[in-house]
Parts: C-alpha cells; sequence; structure tokens
C-alpha cells in the first residue's frame, strides 16, 4: 500500500485530527496522524511529508520535539507548525508558525503552501548554484536587506494609521492608499512584497481588489491579508478562493497582525529574490540563445543533480516535455521563419510562467522540458497544460500583413521512479506525446 499523505498531524487525541484532517484531505492535502512523537519521526522518515502540525496540548510538544523533528526530515526542509486553544498569538522560538484550532482549514493550507514552496525554492537555489559554479558561472547574491515594501489599502482612521505606525517602526517602506482606485495606481507603479486590505463595515471593495489582483499575471503570487475590524458577514472560504492569503479578526492586537503580514512578506520577498538571482544567468553563455532557457546538455546535467537531491530528501520529482503541436498553420509559420521569430517570445514566456524552484530547458527547436521538483505527476501535469494555456492565448506576428498564427503544446508527464535514470523519466513523458518527423527522439 502506498500512502500519499502530504500533512503528519500529530496530536493529544482523535477530535482534532479527525475535523482537520478531513477537510485538508477535502482540499487536495492528504493527511496522516500520529499519536507518539515516535510515530512522527518514523512517518516523517518513510514518507514524503511536507509539513507538520503539532497539537500544542500533546505532553510532548516542546522545542525538543521540533529539533528531532526537523534532525528526522533532513535534509529535507519541513515547515513545523504549532495548533493551539488559547486563543494567543505567540510563535515559540524554534516554530515556523501557530495557528489557532478554529482557524479556517483553506487559511491553513494556503499558509503551509506558501512556506512548502519557499522551502523548496530555497534548496532549488543551492542546487541550481552547484550546477552552474562546476561550470564556473556564478549565481548573483541575492539582495534580502532591503526594506520591504507593504501597501496598506484602507480608510485613514486610528487603526489603521496605528498599524501604519507598527509596521514603519519595523523598518517598513509603507505605502497609504485610501481608494482602491490609488491602490491599483501604486501596484502598476511599484512593486510590494504584500498588500494589506481593511474591511470596516463591509469587505466587498477589499475582496474586489483582491480579486483583481489574482487576474493579474504580475501581481497574482503577491500576498494579500484582509483585517477585518468588525464582525462582518464573510465566507472565508469565499475571501481565500478570491486571493486573500490570511485573514485577521476584530480582536486582533497590532503587534501580531504586523508579525503575520510581516511572515508573507519576507516570503514572498525570498521567493522574488530567489527567482531573480536564478534569472539573472538566463543570458550567460550556457543558455539556449534564442530563448534564454536551459540547453539541452545542461539542462541534463541540472536534472540528474535533482533527482540525486529528490532521493535524498524523499521528495516527489516529475519532468514534464511540452512540443509544439504540429499543424497547418504552424507548418506556414515555420517555412516563413516566423515560428522562429516567436521563439524569444515563447520561451520568455515559459520562463514567467514556472515557479521559481522549476527549472525549464529547450531540448530541441520545437521542443521543451520542465523540471518539477516536489511534485507528483498529477500536479506537474496541471503545470504543463497551464503554461500551454497560456500561451496559446497569444498572437504571434507573422509579418508582411499576414495573419498572426497561435501556438499550441502536447503534453507529456511522468514522475521519476526511484532509481531510474532520468533519461528513462524524460523519455516516458515523450512517449506520451504524437510522435512526429523524429523530432522527439532527437529532443530526448
Amino acid at each position: 500500500m502506498n500512502i500519499q499523505a502530504r500533512v503528519l498531524l500529530l496530536a493529544k487525541d482523535q477530535q482534532w485530527p479527525e475535523r482537520l484532517g478531513a477537510e485538508l484531505d477535502r482540499l487536495g492535502w492528504r493527511t496522516i496522524t500520529a499519536y507518539r512523537p515516535d510515530a512522527a519521526l518514523a512517518c516523517i522518515g518513510d514518507l514524503q511529508i511536507e509539513a507538520v502540525l503539532v497539537d500544542a496540548a500533546h505532553p510532548e510538544c516542546s522545542a525538543k520535539l521540533v529539533t528531532q523533528l526537523r534532525e528526522a526530515c533532513a535534509p529535507r526542509r519541513l515547515p513545523i507548525v504549532q495548533v493551539t486553544s488559547n486563543g494567543q498569538y505567540d510563535i515559540p522560538e524554534g516554530w515556523d508558525m501557530v495557528y489557532d484550532r478554529d482557524a479556517h482549514p483553506q487559511q491553513i493550507l494556503l499558509g503551509l503552501e506558501h512556506m512548502v514552496r519557499a522551502n523548496v525554492a530555497e534548496e532549488e537555489y543551492e542546487l541550481r548554484r552547484d550546477t552552474l559554479n562546476a561550470l564556473g558561472l556564478d549565481i548573483p547574491s541575492r539582495d534580502d536587506d532591503k526594506p520591504l515594501a507593504i501597501l496598506s489599502v484602507g480608510p485613514a482612521d486610528p487603526d489603521f494609521l496605528a498599524l501604519s505606525h507598527t509596521l514603519r517602526a519595523r523598518g517598513v517602506d509603507l505605502y497609504a492608499a485610501f481608494t482602491s482606485y490609488s491602490a491599483f495606481d501604486y501596484l502598476h507603479d511599484k512593486t510590494f512584497d504584500a498588500v494589506v486590505l481593511w474591511g470596516r463595515e463591509s469587505v466587498a471593495e477589499a475582496l474586489s481588489i483582491a480579486s483583481g489582483m489574482r487576474r493579474n499575471t504580475r501581481l497574482y503570487h503577491t500576498p494579500v491579508f484582509l483585517r477585518l475590524q468588525k464582525s462582518v458577514e464573510l465566507d472565508l472560504g469565499d475571501a481565500f478562493l478570491r486571493g486573500v492569503n490570511d485573514v485577521s479578526g476584530p480582536g486582533a492586537t497590532e503587534a501580531e497582525i504586523a508579525d503575520r503580514v510581516l511572515r508573507l512578506a519576507r516570503a514572498y520577498r525570498r521567493q522574488s529574490n530567489t527567482r531573480q538571482a536564478l534569472e539573472a544567468v538566463n543570458h550567460s553563455p550556457y543558455m539556449d540563445k534564442g530563448t534564454g532557457l536551459f540547453t539541452r546538455d545542461l539542462f541534463a546535467a541540472h536534472l540528474a543533480r535533482l533527482a540525486k537531491a529528490s532521493s535524498q530528501r524523499n521528495r516527489p520529482l516529475s519532468v514534464c516535455v511540452l512540443k509544439i503541436s504540429e499543424n497547418p498553420e504552424i507548418a506556414q509559420a515555420r517555412m516563413r521563419k516566423s515560428l522562429e521569430r516567436a521563439m524569444p517570445q515563447i520561451g520568455s514566456m515559459i520562463s514567467r510562467l514556472v515557479r521559481a524552484e522549476d527549472t525549464a530547458g529547450r531540448l530541441s527547436e520545437e521542443v521543451f522540458a520542465l523540471a518539477l521538483p516536489a511534485t507528483p505527476e498529477a500536479a506537474a501535469r496541471l503545470v504543463g497544460e497551464r503554461i500551454g494555456a497560456v500561451i496559446s492565448c497569444t498572437a504571434f506576428e507573422s509579418g508582411n500583413g499576414r495573419s498572426p498564427f497561435v501556438v499550441e503544446f502536447d503534453v507529456g508527464v511522468a514522475e521519476l521512479i526511484d532509481g531510474e535514470p532520468v533519461a528513462e523519466a524524460l523519455t516516458r513523458a515523450a512517449q506520451q506525446i504524437r510522435p512526429s518527423s523524429g523530432d522527439m527522439d532527437q529532443a530526448i
């Protein structure tokens, strides 16, 4: 029996894990429950656990337990989160986060996803640096010391001004917008690490801003914090689906809100800086000249390093192959060299659409590949299909007054089997794609 749990719950009794576990399972994050620390350590060692939630009421809940959990999962990085019922926001030393027992499951899921992807991006940064250093190429260091930039959107009342003062006192460059119009002016002119939306009498405008940000590719990943000043009617599930990352109730203190906002902003800044550092080498001689993506040989070298690290960390690793679909329109574009001229734009789009921790390579003229760490096969297929769908919505210039053409992709995906050579996994992914003119064989 193959257990696919992503979240480990260490609980004192059955009441809490049964309720939360069922909700997280429904949302796609399968859980497994342990009641003793030794069982929890065994789960971390044997399963591809991505996060741990610990009941604060458990008699073994301590800093020593956190150390044991981190040692059991090394070199894999895991967010270790305490779940409490005391109503106090206090993150003990060594823990990554604390949630109340009554927190909405989707709020917990979004927080875990944010922390997991940040950890995976950190691991990828180290691996990519090793791959490029072996070629004598240095990745620029990340500038993590610049002040965080946060946009606060709401009416200029005492609560708004008090939180602004608290954040500025912690070294934040805070910008205040008093209407949604000025908020979007700021968002289009400047890059922010987090946005705080205020809901007093109504949350309709705040949710409208969050939804608008999610419809913008540049703003899509910017974390959004919703501060409720009064008890209002709010469907939390709907708020999270519309783009809110975290919500504070009317009783939350300024110190708690500031800490939660800063944690979101710091994690986002770290991921953004990681992406910028990795993208800084896209135009080096070792990259594909037409697209700025990894060349076939460099992609293969890095994929081999990723496979070894994934085995050591007990994380899944999937590969995705994207081949430009053959049709009469593409044949004409190829003959007129229009497809060749569109390649830099296509490569740039692929580079921007993958996550910071993913690696994109060009295997041949019209075949691309993605290495997706900490991603099982089903999720990898969604990534590949999403990229193909976005690019297929773009009209590429044909030149000389001709109608523009559209590029679609055939997608193949495979998850690496333990001990499998990476070339075999790429071959399995490529075999899912319609064959044409031997191009796939040459690419793989």
